[in-house]
């Protein structure tokens, strides 16, 4: 036991501390000494999953050579990932569809669309000296081997790789393979990292148009400040999760200026640079 006094700070409410005169503490061996409470056990944290972008390209330049790779090689994996073949038929049928469709259908709408607005423009002030034809639009033939199917094939096909994935027999370099996984996402520069947004007058107040920069996977949350020029400089605004925020404080009846500034934040703390400050004349 160790001699204390009122003052050293201890809790009253500790069941080794004896008060009076003279007043102690127990210690570990004394008898009637209390062992404090062990902290619930705490499971061991998991090791955050590397960040990926999406593997569905965005340019259909490049959807066209996933629908290829998917199709080819989807056969191949049928045994490992468990797939019947008649799921391998319809993937296939589905992919063929969609290669059809924005590979030979979709530039021959565009090219017989701008045939069109020629077509008008030659209508109203052509040189009057032929009988006029308006341009027919004849899809592409289809390929051999490529039908018709519902619509949703590309929802289909995404389902599919969500069952391909949660298959016992699917491993990284399957997924790689068919690609379905998306390379590896590169977090972001926090040193130089700054939101960016555009201000607008709505009918409800200012839209403050901001996004994630492509780093959604990285970061938590936006903080938003505004200045109304009241005299109290940069005061909060929201803490935004969802891109895109309106600002419905009532405005001025006369004409002023606000402005406004954006940090990103993970993990409740602020990251990165501050935006460049935006301004927009409200009121009047």
């Amino acid at each position: 036991m160790k001699p204390i006094k009122w003052d050293s700070g201890l809790k009253w409410d500790d069941p080794n501390l004896r008060w009076g005169d003279p007043s102690y503490q127990l210690e570990p061996g004394d008898p009637g000494y209390v062992p404090p409470p062990q902290p619930p056990h705490q499971p061991p944290k998991k090791g955050k999953k590397m960040k990926r972008q999406v593997y569905y390209p965005t340019r259909v330049a490049e959807q066209i050579v996933w629908l290829e790779n998917f199709r080819n090689k989807l056969g191949g994996y049928a045994t490992p990932l468990g797939l019947t073949s008649d799921q391998i038929t319809a993937a296939v049928a589905d992919a063929r569809w969609l290669l059809y469709v924005l590979q030979s259908w979709l530039p021959a709408a565009r090219a017989w669309s701008l045939a069109c607005t020629d077509a008008a423009a030659d209508a109203q002030s052509g040189d009057g000296s032929t009988l006029m034809v308006l341009p027919v639009f004849t899809p592409p033939t289809l390929p051999t081997g490529v039908a018709a199917v519902n619509t949703g094939a590309l929802d289909r096909t995404f389902a599919l790789v969500q069952t391909i994935k949660d298959s016992g027999g699917y491993t990284e370099a399957i997924g790689s393979d068919l690609m379905i996984v998306g390379a590896e996402q590169l977090a972001p520069d926090f040193a130089t990292l700054a939101p960016q947004f555009k201000l607008t007058r709505v009918a409800n107040g200012v839209n403050v148009d901001w996004g994630w920069g492509g780093f959604a996977a990285f970061l938590d949350m936006i903080e938003l400040q505004v200045d109304r020029g009241a005299g109290q400089g940069y005061v909060p605004l929201t803490f935004d999760t969802t891109p895109g925020y309106i600002d419905t404080t009532p405005q001025p009846s006369a004409p002023a200026k606000w402005k406004y500034r954006a940090i990103y934040r993970v993990n409740d703390q602020q990251v990165g640079q501050w935006s460049n400050e935006m301004s927009i004349t409200v009121g009047g």
